[in-house]
């Protein structure tokens, strides 16, 4: 069995130019999934909101939605690292907080690190929970959690913040940063100027590794498909025929069968 991939592990990955592998899951069965076909990390995201509570956005996920799924989540992955992203208010309000939030992801949900939104503005925060033991992922440009301030899902160009910020938070301590919504030239003059691997969720392909929202790559559901995404099967079709025809079986008695009796 292989180990449990670290934090040094990625270090090492972005050195030698191996591409860092990162989905999201939001519970057991996918987790377990994922980690058997090899993905390096796995992220409990606040879009879990969007991608199974239904909802317009990740604003109203809360703590202990997260804890819950991350904890499931951790329980199935073996090898792969487990990072908890943390929702909406759960780091704004104060440094304490922020602390006390990214410590519940390591104690009550088995979780190897965190994720917050935000550059420059949220550093301080970065550096108090790191120096506390606790990994943190960065994540600039398109961040979902700005939605109401950015006006929607927008691509971000202007490269003197986007570098700006991610220096900022590679300097107060983040092991990683995702680059969302980023034109690929500016992503990869960031992921150039780190020493810390860039993820990148349309960013192009220079970052040193790309994430995508699970149920996006499988075909899941019917909303929009951003243009960064590239479906691998679908997923929904496949199982909406397997239920009708379950349902036609059952109304027709075709199901179940002696074969189907004790």
């Amino acid at each position: 069995m292989k180990s449990q991939i670290t934090v040094p592990n990625l270090y090492k990955m972005k050195e030698k130019g191996e591409k860092i592998v990162v989905l999201t899951a939001y519970d057991y069965p996918f987790a377990k999934m994922l980690d058997e076909a090899g993905v390096h990390i796995i992220l409990v995201g606040d879009s879990l909101g969007t991608v199974i509570q239904g909802k317009a956005n990740t604003l109203s996920v809360s703590m202990d939605e997260m804890i819950y799924h991350t904890r499931i989540v951790a329980d199935a992955s073996k090898c792969a690292m487990v990072i908890g992203d943390m929702p909406f208010m759960s780091y704004q309000t104060s440094i304490e907080d922020a602390i006390f939030n990214a410590g519940r992801f390591l104690k009550e949900a088995n979780a190897t690190a965190v994720k917050l939104e935000g550059g420059a503005a949220v550093a301080k925060i970065i550096s108090a929970i790191s120096k506390v033991g606790i990994p943190v992922q960065a994540h600039i440009g398109l961040t979902p959690q700005y939605i109401h301030q950015m006006g929607g899902y927008k691509v971000q160009r202007d490269e003197e913040k986007l570098m700006s910020d991610a220096l900022e938070v590679q300097t107060a301590g983040a092991f990683s940063v995702v680059l969302e919504g980023i034109p690929s030239d500016i992503a990869a003059k960031i992921t150039k100027a780190l020493y810390i691997p860039t993820i990148g969720i349309g960013a192009g392909p220079s970052c040193d590794g790309q994430v995508l929202v699970l149920h996006d790559l499988l075909g899941m559901h019917d909303r929009h498909i951003p243009k960064f995404v590239k479906q691998y099967t679908n997923l929904r079709d496949v199982a909406k025929n397997a239920i009708k025809n379950y349902v036609d079986d059952v109304v027709s008695q075709n199901f179940p069968t002696k074969e189907h009796c004790y």
